[in-house]
């Protein structure tokens, strides 16, 4: 993106692009004739992304002034699409750290305007008496309007789209309880936003003129609570109406628990949304539309925008989602260089198969482990380890997969995460499970002699003090079970797949 480039169009930095709004937002700016940088602490999780190779990605943090400063160099236009929620209980100070950094950044580097997507905040409370995610925004959102940068706050509630946390939320508690006992602040009314206004809005904002400096209230056409956001997703759905009964007892900790055991939501990001709906949200003004006029049709109603994401979920076509971005805490280290690594013990487990199948009939076996295909091996024990996953406050199995047949460097795989993926070949998932240490998973399809394959499965843990290898040795009698279950059933069913139509298939155990 350089500053003699001859196209159209405004030089726009998307910080948070690979988080679920961040990594929509891109494509939009795009196709509206502006020229998009990314600012990414891991630029290669972006690699696979369709519009990659039409935005410059640059390595960076938004804690670090000078990688945010070079980031904003020769930019019209900021979009701060970040926060560090859930990073620890100081994550309020992280957020108001990055943000006055963000702004002096801004201001030197002369940008023309900052965007900033925050939280929809209830009229008449006091600030000190908001949950802990909805102050942390507001303030950011104040640091940002004091930058002396022309800045563009844009303050939504709940956001329905294929693949949003707030949508997952609403669509697992609707569809998996038919009869539920539900918090108190199901009654609290309301004002959802569809995904596609939201980008919309953001797009839009880039053009703004110079003298605006506000926050702007946006949401939907419709006020609901979020008793008749369920029963109104059920009627779209096709679903029975639910029978809900409130009661006043659930504390908002309580609440996440219970969404948390129920959703592929953890408590962690359940929490923060919860919290957030225990005050009326509900749009004071709609002044946004002067400067992004309304198209006929827009915004669009909540019953709309549950059928499109519902569509888009049904085709396999969502795009990014609440889990896009890296969790909170969760371990992030690379793969050390194998063999000659010397930070310590790295435990593994090797397995190899020959396959009775080409390579090709090997990948997608491969590409596909995980979400509703499952493991490959004794179910119960991945389930359990997902449920005490869970109890810890990890993110357990139930995340489950962006797209059913492909994946992409940076993908959410239950409790997993794609940190390498060579088409054809190789396969590594990095654990975000709680665990004392580090852990890899990883997969190989190979040539092999007479148009069969070999496959290469191998484990690897890089354990943290004693508990780590208390741990290791523990679950190493399962290895067996578990890590030669996989080789042996991925084997079977690639075998099984490259069959011709109409021939006896050989048995493969349920996974």
């Amino acid at each position: 993106m350089s500053d003699d480039d001859p196209r159209p169009g405004a030089r726009c930095l998307v910080t948070g692009a690979t988080g679920y709004i961040g990594g929509r937002l891109v494509p939009e700016l795009l196709e509206a004739g502006h020229r998009v940088r990314c600012l990414a602490r891991s630029p290669a999780k972006l690699r696979d992304y369709p519009w990659t190779g039409d935005a410059e990605v640059v390595r960076g943090d938004v804690t670090d002034a000078g990688s945010v400063a070079e980031a904003l160099r020769g930019v019209d236009v900021a979009y701060y699409l970040v926060h560090a929620l859930g990073t620890g209980h100081d994550f309020e100070e992280t957020d108001r750290k990055a943000a006055r950094i963000f702004g002096e950044q801004a201001r030197a580097a002369g940008v023309s305007r900052i965007v900033y997507l925050g939280g929809l905040t209830p009229a008449g409370v006091p600030e000190e008496r908001l949950s802990p995610h909805l102050r942390s925004r507001a303030e950011v959102g104040r640091i940002l309007l004091e930058s002396g940068v022309p800045t563009t706050v844009l303050r939504a509630a709940v956001i329905i789209g294929s693949g949003s946390a707030s949508f997952e939320m609403l669509r697992y508690l609707t569809e998996r309880l038919p009869v539920m006992v539900t918090p108190r602040w199901v009654r609290t009314r309301i004002q959802p936003i569809g995904v596609r206004d939201v980008l919309r809005t953001l797009v839009g904002s880039a053009r703004m003129p110079a003298e605006v400096n506000r926050a702007f209230d946006i949401g939907g056409p419709e006020v609901l609570t979020y008793l008749e956001m369920m029963q109104r997703y059920a009627d779209v759905a096709g679903l029975p109406r639910r029978l809900i009964l409130p009661v006043p007892v659930l504390t908002p900790g309580l609440s996440s628990h219970w969404v948390g055991l129920v959703t592929p939501v953890p408590a962690s990001i359940a929490r923060p949304l919860t919290e957030s709906l225990r005050h009326e949200v509900v749009c004071r003004e709609h002044d946004i539309a002067r400067y992004v006029p309304d198209p006929p049709g827009r915004p669009i109603g909540f019953d709309e925008a549950v059928s499109l994401a519902l569509q888009r979920v049904r085709d396999a076509q969502v795009t990014t989602r609440w889990s896009s971005a890296s969790v909170p805490g969760a371990p992030s280290d690379p793969l050390p260089t194998d063999p000659d690594w010397a930070g310590g013990s790295l435990y593994t487990d090797q397995r190899e198969r020959v396959v009775d199948a080409p390579p090709g009939a090997l990948w997608r076996v491969i590409e596909g482990i995980g979400g509703e295909n499952g493991w490959y091996s004794f179910p119960p024990a991945w389930a359990l380890r997902g449920r005490l996953d869970r109890l810890v406050g990890g993110v357990g199995l139930r995340r489950g997969r962006r797209d059913a047949a492909r994946l992409r460097v940076g993908d959410s795989l239950d409790f997993w995460r794609v940190e390498e993926i060579e088409p054809g070949r190789l396969l590594r998932l990095r654990a975000e499970m709680r665990l004392p240490g580090l852990a890899w998973l990883e997969m190989y399809a190979e040539a092999g002699a007479g148009g069969r394959s070999r496959y290469r499965q191998r484990a690897l843990f890089h354990p943290h003090g004693l508990l780590g290898h208390a741990y290791w040795w523990s679950i190493s009698p399962f290895h067996a079970v578990v890590f030669g279950g996989m080789a042996r059933n991925i084997a079977k069913a690639a075998a099984k797949a490259d069959l011709p139509s109409g021939a006896r298939q050989p048995a493969v155990p349920s996974h």
